[in-house]
């Protein structure tokens, strides 16, 4: 098995992963994955397409490449990076990490301000007098 690339997107975050056979390093911008994202709660994102897939993880090597966004995006699209390079390997993949929509790009991003408004949508407080 030759390296296999795929791309991951989510919000402002864009991530480039690479697979190759080994040991199980996840590497994110030259880091180990858990000394990159600190949080408990955002580590098993990264790794979530592996368990749905019952494969262990401990086959291969991830380095990824991920900018943009804050952390919550880049895990995310760490998570579809990695998801779309394990269907590139094995096709057999496809249906259950697309019954969990691990292949489907989540487009939903911040809505713009508009002029004469706080916020997106929020409005002043009106007085009648």
């Amino acid at each position: 098995m030759e390296q296999i690339n795929a791309i991951g997107r989510r919000k402002a975050s864009v991530a480039r992963v690479y697979l190759t056979q080994g040991t199980g390093n996840i590497t994110v911008n030259g880091k180990d994955y858990k000394e990159y994202f600190p949080q408990h709660h955002i580590q098993p994102a990264v790794v979530q397409p592996f368990g749905i897939i019952g494969v262990d993880n401990a086959i291969y090597d991830i380095k990824v490449n991920v900018d943009g966004g804050g952390i919550k995006g880049q895990a995310e699209a760490i998570r579809m990076g990695i998801s779309r390079a394990l269907v590139k390997l094995n096709e057999d993949f496809r249906s259950p990490l697309k019954q969990q929509k691990m292949l489907t790009r989540d487009a939903r991003v911040v809505e713009r301000k508009k002029y004469g408004k706080p916020k997106a949508r929020k409005s002043f407080q009106f007085s009648k007098r």
